[in-house]
């Protein structure tokens, strides 16, 4: 029998334990014991203690830029297209995916994403201004499609998968127009003629075609929602199912005989799923989530029938399931060569097939790619991920040893929803004695999902665990959930999940309930103010990235800009339907009461906010607005801005700055390691860019 070092064989037994538990509830499809959720996330945070401590990194590791660019399987499965980016340079690459070395068939694009053409003579350049052809053979005839832009009003809408070499392009009407608004879509083949294929005075959302190219089911917005209409063989147009009150409908492709229409939809129920819809509107449910839990986030099409083959879901657990015999066993296989690991496939179809394996996670930065051959069953990593930093030059990868793990899990909050929410917890570290950080997600209207979080794991590595709340609102978890918010923003019942959360794994012995903090942009910078005005007991201090200090106020605004949440709904009705209507007063009026400046004078905590100059989303005036308040009040609050910004900052110093001043003041006020200190380049811009300095950043203002 052989044997391991005792450290080993502990670090080996907790893992197995913590797969066993994690496994056997993942695959539990009914109701799920809290008193077993709450043993199999203590099970999996002991299994992080028993690894070894993990190497504190440099803030530059996280900062670094893959040099991997958007990849394309070819239809037959025989090549792989991708961009590789170098600095401010971006070309474009082929690999056989039978063996061989790749080349580079165009030194510089503009584009960022790439796709075949149906017949997978062409790849196809996709940049906002044109769609460039490119022949897969290397011969001549590459080319110009077509223009696109804000000019033409022009888009990409997609392939035409019912023509061997098309695309289409949908043109919309300007903003501002004297003249009836028309809607427009075209079939564009790769020589540049072009077919009007539909005009309507309503929006055109999507669309799908027979086998044999006619136009078969449109997506078109009529008053409050949408409407799916059949087009019959003259082009008269029935409808059949309306999508409204935040149901989305979005089209995969026709039945093989055209007939029925696929789709990935929560019509007639809860969780989004793929169905087929026959043309009297009735539905059958292709795939739904075993666990009862999670909307279908991907769908991998058959690329010449077009027929669904994987359904992938990545709200909780990732998880992916073949819709066919076929593809049922092949993703068997797959998952069995990537255990546990969240996977995107990509599929080819001919006999020199290989499918492209995306291999993600959590403790992961980027993805592995691999090409897979279903007749063999094996698979072989392809196209290395390079890093670089911001003065171009190459930086290791961070190693997945030294990342923590993501752990999915629930909670039950007090009136008896199950609520769901993700925990990092450093490697090799007691989490019962470790400061505990609730990083909230933006949105609200968003999700974390069990991918690689950037901040998050800077975090675990600097020490501290981190929770990552999906409080009701956010998305990828069904309707019931999205709509389980009912409009509670301000110091309600949303902001209850979050400090529930804290609550419940500071009751399971994860985290100091002394050293507490909570950060997140946009609305998680928004949840972060009202953490430290309303419940200084619990978060010792807040970061808050591009934060709204009145949520009403700049949904008010956000609302005038005409962006839409659902394609051709205006967002006013989206909101309205969210019960956050913002022409409501009553709901205006106790968002303003709950609203962090309205409670500016109980703010009791340490603040750092960090914000741009020209945010589209939260204007800087409201912001400034706001910490002028708080420094009149006297309070602890510092201010960092980069005039240049927007909602996400770009500009590599300001990413750095963030991560520098968020370990500063974690450190000053956790207990958690101080930072590296800053280089003379850091330091001058965070002189320039501090407009106001607490108490714990005065040093960094001082001569």
């Amino acid at each position: 029998m052989k044997t391991f070092p005792k450290s080993l064989g502990a670090r080996l037994a907790a893992s197995l334990l913590t797969g066993l538990v994690m496994s056997t509830l993942l695959a539990f499809a009914g109701p799920v014991r809290a008193d077993d959720e709450a043993a199999a996330l203590k099970a999996a945070v002991a299994a992080e203690r028993q690894r070894a401590r993990a190497p504190r990194l440099a803030r530059s590791a996280f900062l670094s830029r893959s040099n991997q660019g958007d990849t394309a399987l070819s239809p037959d499965g025989r090549q792989l297209a991708y961009l590789r980016e170098q600095g401010e340079h971006r070309s474009v690459w082929m690999l056989p995916t039978a063996g061989g070395d790749a080349r580079r068939v165009l030194l510089e694009t503009d584009a960022s994403q790439i796709a075949w053409s149906r017949d997978g003579r062409w790849l196809l350049l996709i940049s906002p201004r044109q769609v460039f052809r490119l022949a897969a053979t290397g011969s001549a005839g590459s080319g110009i499609v077509t223009v696109l832009g804000e000019r033409t009003r022009r888009e990409f809408f997609g392939v035409d998968s019912s023509r061997p070499a098309a695309i289409l392009v949908r043109e919309v009407p300007p903003v501002v127009s004297r003249a009836p608004k028309r809607w427009r879509l075209w079939r564009v083949d790769l020589q540049g003629r072009q077919t009007l294929l539909r005009e309507d005075a309503t929006a055109i959302v999507d669309a799908a075609f027979d086998p044999a190219g006619r136009l078969a089911f449109l997506l078109r917005a009529e008053g409050d929602g949408q409407v799916i209409q059949r087009v019959d063989a003259g082009g008269a147009v029935h409808p059949i199912a309306r999508c409204e009150r935040m149901t989305r409908c979005l089209f995969l492709a026709t039945s093989e005989d055209g007939r029925d229409l696929l789709l990935r939809t929560n019509l007639g129920g809860d969780l989004m799923r793929p169905v087929r819809m026959s043309p009297d509107g009735a539905l059958s449910v292709l795939h739904e989530d075993p666990r009862g839990e999670a909307d279908v986030d991907g769908i991998a099409l058959d690329p010449v029938t077009r027929q669904p083959l994987i359904a992938s879901y990545r709200s909780t657990v990732a998880a992916s399931y073949g819709l066919t015999p076929d593809s049922q066993r092949l993703v068997e296989t797959i998952k069995r060569l990537f255990p546990q690991r969240n996977l995107q496939i990509d599929v080819g179809v001919g006999p020199d097939a290989r499918w492209l394996v995306h291999e993600r996670s959590g403790s992961l930065r980027g993805e592995r790619l691999h090409l897979f051959d279903p007749a063999q069953g094996s698979a072989r990593r392809v196209l290395a991920d390079v890093r670089w930093d911001f003065d171009q030059r190459p930086q290791p990868a961070i190693p997945e040893s030294a990342m923590a793990r993501k752990i999915a899990f629930s909670y039950r909050a007090s009136d008896g929803m199950r609520l769901h929410g993700f925990l990092m917890v450093p490697p090799g570290v007691d989490a019962a004695k470790a400061p505990l950080v609730a990083s909230v997600h933006g949105g609200p209207f968003n999700l974390v999902r069990p991918s690689f979080s950037n901040d998050g794991q800077f975090l675990a590595n600097r020490g501290y665990v981190v929770f990552q709340p999906n409080f009701r609102g956010s998305t990828g978890l069904g309707k019931r959930y999205l709509f389980a918010a009912n409009g509670d923003f301000g110091n309600g019942r949303v902001q209850r999940d979050i400090v529930e959360g804290v609550r419940y794994l500071l009751a399971q012995g994860i985290g100091d309930a002394e050293r507490v903090g909570i950060t997140g942009a946009s609305f998680g910078g928004y949840s972060t103010l009202l953490g430290v005005t309303f419940q200084p007991e619990l978060f010792k201090v807040g970061i808050a990235g591009v934060p709204p200090a009145d949520f009403g106020w700049v949904l008010r605004e956000y609302v005038g800009t005409g962006t839409e949440m659902v394609p051709g709904v205006p967002i006013a009705t989206s909101m309205r339907d969210l019960s956050l209507d913002p022409a409501d007063r009553v709901i205006a009026q106790r968002l303003t009461a709950q609203s962090p400046i309205a409670n500016a004078e109980k703010l009791r905590r340490p603040l750092l906010m960090l914000a741009g100059g020209e945010d589209e989303r939260v204007p800087i005036r409201g912001v400034t607005h706001y910490a002028a308040k708080l420094h009149a009040l006297h309070k602890d609050v510092s201010l960092f801005v980069d005039a240049q910004a927007g909602h996400s900052a770009t500009d590599v110093h300001t990413r750095e700055a963030y991560f520098y001043l968020m370990e500063w003041m974690l450190h000053r006020n956790l207990g958690g390691p101080a930072p590296t200190p800053p280089d003379r380049e850091l330091r001058e811009h965070l002189r320039k860019n501090l407009r106001l300095a607490g108490k714990d950043l005065q040093s960094l203002v001082a001569p």
